[in-house]
């Protein structure tokens, strides 16, 4: 029986969201022993070269970034570093759960930026999913109760640095090739933090190390792979409210990796947050709007 586009493209997304969550998880197993900074440069060298050979694979190489992208590119870029250091710093030390519902308030936070600095308004409806979703996050963050992570707050800026690189993903033209972009991502991250590793105490990799950074670089490269198949097949409304399964892949890897599970009021708010976020989304898709997704992948 063959599969309809949109049921592809379900699976694509799904099996992306699972690859990325995946790489999270071995990572935060190898950031007790290993410094972030050092573990971040060693999976972006591998990670580039993998990029490097897709890319001359597909011809990226013969294209070019349009005059017009090239600063939107450089924003972007600069928004990734950003990011994945908060993300990282926050996954390393809050459960893997809890940093990934955090990060699902991505579509809400790009809506109200998109609203506020590129004119893209949005009716009351969206306006009361966004005011309950980040309710969602509030119980999720939990500012000021007992047992509050002050790490929740780099999860929070790590959603900030996000929506200003997908923001600037909005404004690429499609000139600009997302596989290049990816590239370009991909190489400066690993020269910014082959720099920054520098300034600290590197330690030597053992066998398991190794073996575990290898299989978080052929995750991500996995999430790349597949996040650049959903951009071809079925439609963005059906397809993109899909990447939260990645919440279902962080509840139980933390719970088998780590022995986490997120209390009762953070499976609430997790749930309220990716009710609200599938509603944005499905209604931008509706109107027509271009959602980073149509871009392909992204650093994590």
């Amino acid at each position: 029986m063959k599969l309809s586009d949109n049921l592809t493209g379900a699976i694509f997304m799904m099996v992306s969201m699972a690859a990325f969550t995946i790489n999270d998880m071995f990572m935060k197993i190898m950031s007790g022993s290993v410094p972030l900074i050092q573990l971040i440069f060693l999976r972006g060298v591998l990670t580039t070269l993998a990029v490097s050979l897709l890319a001359w694979r597909m011809g990226t190489f013969r294209g070019r970034i349009a005059g017009g992208d090239r600063v939107l590119v450089a924003i972007r870029t600069g928004a990734e570093i950003c990011a994945t250091y908060f993300f990282l710093t926050a996954l390393t030390h809050m459960p893997l759960a809890n940093v990934t519902a955090i990060l699902q308030a991505l579509p809400l936070a790009i809506a109200v930026a998109a609203a506020l600095f590129l004119g893209e308004g949005f009716g009351w409806r969206r306006l009361v999913a966004i005011l309950v979703g980040f309710a969602g996050v509030m119980l999720i963050v939990r500012p000021g109760a007992e047992g509050f992570n002050v790490f929740s707050l780099y999860g929070l800026t790590a959603v900030g640095f996000v929506t200003i690189r997908d923001l600037s993903t909005r404004r690429l033209s499609r000139d600009t090739s997302s596989v290049l972009v990816t590239w370009v991502t991909a190489v400066s991250i690993t020269l910014v933090y082959g720099l920054a590793s520098i300034t600290v105490d590197w330690v030597p990799m053992t066998w398991t190390n190794s073996g575990l950074l290898l299989l978080a670089s052929g995750s991500i490269i996995g999430g790349y792979l597949f996040s650049i198949m959903v951009m071809r097949v079925g439609e963005i409304s059906f397809v993109a409210p899909f990447r939260y399964t990645g919440l279902i892949w962080a509840l139980v890897l933390g719970w088998l990796a780590f022995g986490e599970w997120p209390s009762t009021i953070t499976l609430i708010g997790a749930a309220i947050v990716a009710g609200s976020g599938i509603f944005t989304i499905i209604r931008e898709a509706r109107e027509g709007r271009r959602t980073p997704t149509q871009f392909g992948p992204r650093i994590r």
